[in-house]
């Protein structure tokens, strides 16, 4: 684990020296398409030779191993030459590499990557000294590319530090825990409709590697994958994530999610298993909102994404989702039409309800896991309260929460029975009606007790607000409904 963070920090501290260096996200963008000029050399040494008559697309001067590497007598290129030479020559050369339909997709991905790339640095030196800690990295043995990719995931949650748009990285334990508890089988397609730098798909292929025995099982697994994601940079690093674990012909696509209508997707667009944490806080523009059923239309970007899932979960098959407790207790129309569609038309069998630091330091909000198939409509549902463990107080950056964190979960969800203790339930199992009516759809049971006083950041801070204030006025609504009807003459509904 040490590579790692020696690594980024190397390359942070040369980069913060370059006058061209604005901040994190360019740092990062940086750092992507060098990264990724890297790890495409190193798989084209495999293509070369595992393939008869592999071509490189990428024009012999711009290979990586051709103008980044020192040659046999240690000269580099530096300075200046350097300089003009990846703005005069690389880039422009790479943005217009010929891609037509037939091109490979392992090909053709040179040109995305490149599309939306820039190389910021101003100091040819300091691009030298990045350059040759990127190539320190050696692809040979397993060892250093299991280390690389613990480097990828160093710079996705720096990525996520630099970004700030409601959605960020997803503790490996968390994406182990759902694609553990999803059982992936051969044969099935997983999506994640904002899938980001791929941690769910990795966590996904890491389940089902064990069932590949021949090469049509390598093709099953190579296609049991999709991923959207709409934004360039996690987009590029996904693609390359997955380069590194040998999907050559990564189904991931660049784009969003949400602009397409609900009501247009057939079974062709439907898969067996969904697993993703929907970006939160978001607010997409109304635009977007016209793809949705009236009653579905929210401006809460994780309500627009739990109905995709819905829209595009196969018949009998599974989904895994992260959700924020706003998710669980909020009473807006959508929400409740939301949850509603979610008890009577699927079957939500399972809430995990997780301690509120698991996502720190990019989020204080607290998060929950639903579990839920396309079998039948649902009859109960259990909740279980995952505790924070007794050795410390919180997660962090420092100490995220591991895999262990959830084996008591596990060891429940395998024989399940309500555990109460003296301050409320733990684990409890609740029927639909109860859910529907009782609660009116609010799932905020087995929730942690008298929560202490968390001082959360700004944002989140008026996000919660804003969430309990449209759950107090949706309440008020209905409670003044109901007493207009009590009233001589009332409007009963």
């Amino acid at each position: 684990m040490a590579m790692q963070s020696g690594f980024i920090k190397r390359i942070r501290d040369i980069m913060r020296m370059d006058a061209g260096i604005n901040g994190d996200a360019q740092r990062i963008e940086q750092m992507v398409w060098m990264l990724f000029l890297k790890v495409y050399d190193a798989k084209e040494d495999d293509w070369e030779l595992n393939e008869d008559n592999y071509t490189s697309i990428i024009p012999d001067e711009c290979r990586w191993r051709n103008w980044a590497q020192a040659d046999d007598n240690g000269h580099a290129m530096t300075g200046d030459k350097l300089l003009n030479f990846v703005n005069n020559t690389l880039f422009p050369t790479l943005k217009e590499l010929p891609v037509t339909p037939d091109t490979p997709v392992k090909k053709a991905i040179v040109k995305s990557t490149f599309e939306d790339a820039n190389n910021y640095m101003k100091d040819g030196v300091y691009l030298r000294q990045v350059i040759d800690i990127i190539d320190e990295i050696e692809f040979d043995d397993v060892k250093e590319s299991h280390d690389f990719g613990f480097v990828y995931e160093e710079i996705l949650r720096d990525l996520q530090s630099a970004g700030s748009s409601g959605e960020f990285y997803t503790p490996r334990a968390v994406t182990d825990f759902m694609a553990k508890m999803i059982q992936p089988k051969l044969g099935e397609k997983m999506a994640d409709f904002a899938c980001g730098t791929g941690g769910f798909i990795t966590s996904w292929l890491g389940q089902l590697k064990d069932q590949v025995k021949d090469t049509g099982a390598q093709k099953q697994f190579d296609d049991s994958i999709y991923g959207i994601e709409k934004k360039p940079f996690p987009y590029l690093l996904c693609v390359t994530n997955m380069l590194l674990h040998d999907i050559e012909v990564p189904n991931i696509y660049h784009m969003n999610s949400l602009k397409h209508n609900l009501l247009d997707y057939t079974d062709d667009d439907k898969f067996d298993v969904i697993l993703m944490n929907p970006p939160y806080g978001g607010h997409e523009d109304k635009s977007i909102q016209g793809f949705f059923p009236d009653d579905l239309a929210s401006s809460e970007t994780a309500d627009l994404f739990m109905s995709v899932i819905m829209y595009r979960l196969k018949k009998n098959g599974r989904a895994a989702v992260v959700v924020p407790d706003g998710f669980l207790f909020g009473l807006d129309n959508a929400k409740v039409a939301i949850k509603t569609k979610l008890l009577t038309e699927f079957n939500l069998h399972t809430v995990i309800r997780l301690p509120g630091s698991v996502f720190s330091p990019y989020t204080s909000i607290s998060t929950n896991l639903l579990f839920f198939d396309n079998t039948r409509a649902t009859t109960e549902t259990w909740f279980y309260r995952v505790d924070m463990p007794s050795d410390r107080k919180h997660f962090s950056k420092t100490k995220p929460m591991e895999l262990k964190h959830f084996d008591d979960c596990i060891a429940w969800w395998n024989d399940r029975k309500p555990i109460d203790l003296e301050d409320g339930s733990k684990a409890k199992c609740y029927e639909r009606d109860f859910l529907l009516k009782d609660q009116g759809c609010n799932f905020d049971l087995c929730g942690f007790p008298h929560e202490e006083e968390e001082v959360l950041d700004p944002l989140d801070t008026i996000r919660n607000y804003q969430e309990k204030r449209a759950t107090l006025n949706a309440e008020i609504d209905k409670v003044l409904t109901e007493l207009e009807a009590l009233l001589p003459g009332g409007v009963t509904e």
